[in-house]
């Protein structure tokens, strides 16, 4: 599963901005729809984190967790 940030995400983001701009969206609001779309998407969502050190530091974790 692609996470934001790696390079299989980016590859996508920047073709659904390219799909954008040919559809005559702006230059800026590009980005905010390819980010949207892929937000939306739940193939492409964060999992949130891999390990319990993903988390951040132990005093400062929620409880419920």
């Amino acid at each position: 599963m692609p996470e934001p940030g790696s390079k299989r995400y980016d590859t996508r983001r920047a073709r659904l901005r390219k799909e954008a701009e040919r559809s005559r969206v702006s230059d800026q609001d590009a980005n905010a729809v390819a980010d949207e779309t892929l937000q939306q998407d739940p193939e492409w969502q964060s999992r949130g984190p891999k390990t319990e050190r993903g988390r951040g530091p132990k005093g400062e974790r929620p409880e419920n967790d």
